[in-house]
């Protein structure tokens, strides 16, 4: 999951970072509102975390700005006002979830899992293909029961195609994704290529099927029943 902090106290922001990091999850922050609205100007994100209080504008303005950039991502407000105005004021510009400050890291982070399922996974807690089955929870993929060893970057790429299930999805959005800004530095999409090959031969070896199918020029596109 790739996750937009959007924060200006450095303490909480490094400790979220931290937090978010070591479950799992692909973080980038941004503590000013024209960061902010540079990075969801630029890239996509599953969720994104929102202050409103920023020091150069609010952060309820920078809602909008990622429902026009993505009506998949999920949006939650974080707040030091406990204020019934501004909850139903960003909730009505499209924001998910509200959580008052303070809080703890581990219930946003069961907040975010839940918005995920319901936003991109469609209220499943598994994700099913054929005999594939995939637990978001636990991060892993199993057929007909056997668990299948992925690497932590072959199982992001995964769920990846999954989420774009039909879709051509480029090589530079592959690594935009898996890397975020890291990647924007390199023009070599080896690690996508290597990653990506690695992925589509455990698949095939596992079901005999090639779900991943090379789009000459653009891409690739994931196809399951």
């Amino acid at each position: 999951m790739k996750v937009l902090f959007v924060e200006d106290e450095p303490v909480l922001i490094e400790e979220m970072v931290d937090y978010f990091s070591t479950q799992g999850y692909l973080c980038e922050s941004a503590s000013t509102y024209a960061r902010a609205e540079e990075k969801i100007e630029t890239y996509n994100y599953d969720i994104v975390i929102i202050d409103i209080g920023l020091p150069d504008g609010s952060g309820m303005n920078l809602i909008p700005r990622v429902s026009r950039s993505s009506e998949e991502t999920g949006i939650v407000i974080v707040s030091a006002k406990n204020s019934l105005t501004d909850k139903l004021e960003g909730l009505n510009l499209g924001a998910d979830d509200y959580l008052t400050k303070p809080f703890y890291v581990e219930e946003l982070n069961a907040r975010l899992h839940a918005l995920y399922r319901r936003k991109m996974l469609k209220g499943n807690r598994h994700i099913i293909f054929d005999d594939f089955v995939i637990d978001p929870l636990s991060k892993t993929l199993s057929f007909k029961n056997k668990e299948i060893s992925l690497t932590k970057k072959e199982y992001q790429l995964l769920l990846y195609f999954i989420v774009n299930k039909e879709r051509v999805v480029s090589k530079p959005s592959i690594a935009e994704h898996i890397w975020g800004d890291y990647f924007d530095q390199s023009d070599n999409f080896d690690a996508v290529y290597v990653h990506l090959m690695n992925l589509r031969k455990k698949l095939n070896q596992t079901s005999g099927k090639d779900y991943i199918k090379t789009v000459y020029g653009m891409g690739y596109r994931f196809s399951a029943a």
